[in-house]
């Protein structure tokens, strides 16, 4: 038995290509057939790596009797959220309004047309959990099509309406944002900071770098510790608990408790490459190792497990695997990373094994006590329970680690996405410049050639958003663009290879081509000719992932301060000026967003580097170990003035406000020059 989503590429689809339900891709086929046969689409939108997704796939879409419904009186229509992100935003942002929440799988009934009528996440195929069971809501809605066409296609048609004004609001509050935004925001996170625990609200906790980002930068702005200190407080936290992969690297999605303890399991790029950024800044403000090493530990699972062999970078790993090899569709959420006692006493010892049980929280009857669906029974969550030196322990962890990875391994989301590459790039050129390793920088550089490679038609200027499997697809949104640019930014910071501005120059002309609201300012999610889209959005919400108007922003602040090119700076300060009312009404919906009105309204600083690259070494090492948001550095054949170097020698120029010091030629000179730019005690 297999549908029409057996020849795509995109796993999640491939994952219900056996399924009864007769599944269309999204496009013009499936469009066409509603409207031929006058029916309504069911539209069913996740992820490949997403928990509930699987519950829903199994107890619905493998149901012989369900497929018959949904067959008989819908085109079924799937869609991977991680390939078509515009999709998503929008009926995801009719899921909001309509229920109060959204998440995936996200579930929505449109008419032909494309217009929502109806909608939800998981629904249980029964009446469960409150929540009306699966059948039932297709057969009632079935009903209604044929009884009440006439309310449902004006309801249609009147909800698109109110998602455009919706979308809107705020967007009529244009100018300038001062400090009044970003102390409002600041005083928002610290209502909500968890002072004993770290992090932001109750439980369930999730990571949200660009609050870090932002709460470090107001830091730096305002010399304010108490900024710092829910950074570094939230930090430390989350890398003691279970969330941290202990012997592995690298973080879980979410902590399902307050105490960062029990996780839901997957792991996603896009949290590994922000977290490492924001530990990595956590390094240099602090000098403290233990964040460097959270930082390496990141970097080790995504080179070991998420690389691509030719560069770049896989999107994610499943929560669920198989609890045993002979079973392989037996699943259970967390089965590739827990352990039990005796498992653990097998493998290192008696000895050995009371050290590390001791240091990470291991009990012998299991040490989950919240586990309502019983999948943690007699087993542990590794954390750091106490802090123990001990030489056993890196010993321990790697004949664990080891052990593990001969265990069926969570399924790999192997397409790559562009805009989540780029993120990606970000961390490892950081991760090179902060932690002086070139391999970090190699993973960088490899990762950028890839993606130049398969995802760039180069002579088109047309940037794709996925591959897989040797098939690049998909036209990118504003995100891909906007992530890249940055990314290609900081790797052109971290090796200084003028090609690298050159794409990220190409990126932004060709973003602000098709993205660009030239009357409104900002930049919308997706191209103008996209003809399946009922509602074309400005996407400006930092969640789990920063919006593309927010990283477009800064990408074009960042490369205007490069380059000199006043129509890149042009863009971003007018984008910033489309949202000034919602940075000033909400700036904590737009951490990021804000981030870039610091960089703006901030004294800019230039690093400019002359002479022979021989004398560069030292001073690099120099200005990256500081924490300076607000600086650009550059050789001197790319500053916009030309700076010639002295004697000969290496030569650094640090320029504030528009004002140069004197050079220097020795990097002792030039951390005297740096000493007072960071205001962060």
């Amino acid at each position: 038995m297999s549908n029409r989503l057996l020849h795509e590429k995109s796993p999640y689809l491939l994952q219900h290509a056996h399924n009864p339900v007769d599944w269309y891709p999204w496009g013009q086929a499936a469009l066409d057939k509603a409207r031929q046969e006058d029916k309504p689409i069911f539209l069913s939108i996740g992820y490949s790596t997403c928990h509930w997704c699987h519950v829903m796939e199994h107890e619905s879409f493998e149901n012989e009797d369900v497929a018959r419904v949904l067959n008989e009186h819908f085109v079924p229509v799937k869609v991977d959220r991680e390939e078509r992100p515009d999709l998503d935003r929008v009926y995801m942002l009719f899921v909001q309004a309509s229920t109060g929440s959204g998440g995936w799988p996200m579930s929505v009934w449109l008419t032909p047309e494309g217009k929502p009528f109806f909608g939800g996440t998981y629904f249980p195929p029964d009446t469960r959990y409150g929540r009306p069971g699966f059948r039932t809501i297709l057969e009632s809605l079935a009903r209604a099509w044929r009884e009440e066409r006439d309310k449902i296609e004006q309801s249609g048609a009147q909800v698109v309406e109110q998602l455009r004004q919706y979308s809107q609001q705020g967007g009529e509050s244009r100018g300038q944002v001062g400090q009044n935004a970003l102390d409002s925001a600041f005083f928002a996170f610290r209502r909500s900071f968890d002072a004993r625990l770290g992090g932001f609200g109750n439980a369930p906790k999730f990571p949200r770098p660009s609050v870090l980002n932002f709460l470090l930068r107001y830091a730096a702005l305002m010399g304010n510790e108490e900024a710092r200190d829910m950074v570094l407080v939230t930090l430390r936290a989350m890398a003691k608990g279970g969330m941290h992969d202990q012997l592995g690297g690298g973080f879980h999605r979410y902590s399902v408790d307050e105490n960062w303890f029990v996780p839901h399991f997957e792991k996603m790029l896009y949290d590994q490459a922000q977290l490492a950024i924001s530990y990595l800044e956590a390094y240099q403000i602090t000098g403290d190792a233990q964040y460097a090493d959270v930082a390496r530990g990141i970097f080790d699972y995504v080179l070991r497990d998420l690389a691509h062999p030719n560069g770049g970078f896989y999107s994610a790993e499943d929560a669920d695997s198989a609890t045993d090899p002979a079973q392989p569709n037996k699943k259970s959420e967390g089965a590739f990373y827990i352990w039990s006692y005796q498992e653990i006493v097998d493998v290192l010892g008696e000895q050995d094994a009371a050290v590390f049980c001791k240091r990470f929280g291991v009990s012998p009857g299991g040490n989950v006590e919240q586990d309502p669906h019983g999948e943690f029974t007699g087993r542990n969550i590794l954390y750091q329970a106490q802090d123990i030196a001990d030489e056993s322990l890196q010993r321990s962890a790697a004949k664990l680690l080891e052990v593990r990875s001969r265990r069926p391994r969570p399924h790999l989301d192997d397409k790559i996405l562009s805009g989540w590459n780029g993120l990606m790039i970000s961390a490892f050129a950081k991760g090179a410049q902060i932690l002086d390793e070139p391999r970090y920088a190699e993973a960088a550089r490899s990762a950028v050639t890839f993606l130049f490679g398969m995802l760039w038609r180069d002579g088109e200027d047309i940037l794709l958003r996925r591959y897989r499997d040797g098939d690049a697809a998909i036209e990118a949104f504003l995100d891909d663009y906007a992530l890249l640019i940055n990314a290609l930014v900081d790797v052109y910071e971290t090796e200084f290879n003028l090609a690298d501005l050159g794409w990220a120059a190409r990126l932004a002309e060709r973003a602000i081509a098709l993205f660009q609201d030239t009357k409104g300012g900002g930049f919308f999610s997706s191209p103008a000719n996209q003809s399946d889209l009922v509602l074309r959005l400005k996407d400006d919400y930092d969640g789990a992932e920063p919006s593309g108007n927010s990283v477009m922003a800064l990408a074009l602040l960042r490369l205007a301060r490069i380059t000199g090119r006043d129509d890149f700076r042009i863009a971003a300060e007018k984008t910033l000026e489309a949202f000034a009312g919602r940075m000033l009404a909400g700036g904590a919906g737009l951490p990021q967003m804000l981030v870039a009105q610091m960089f703006a309204m901030g004294k800019p600083m230039e690093i400019v580097l002359a002479g022979p690259q021989a004398g560069f070494p030292s001073m690099l090492r120099e200005i990256r170990k500081r924490f300076l948001p607000n600086a650009v550095v550059m050789r001197a054949s790319e500053a916009p003035n030309a700076m010639p170097p002295v004697d000969g020698l290496a030569t650094a120029y640090v320029c504030e406000n528009y004002a140069c010091k004197l050079p220097v030629t020795a990097a002792e000179a030039l951390a005297e020059s740096l000493h007072q730019q960071v205001r962060i005690p």
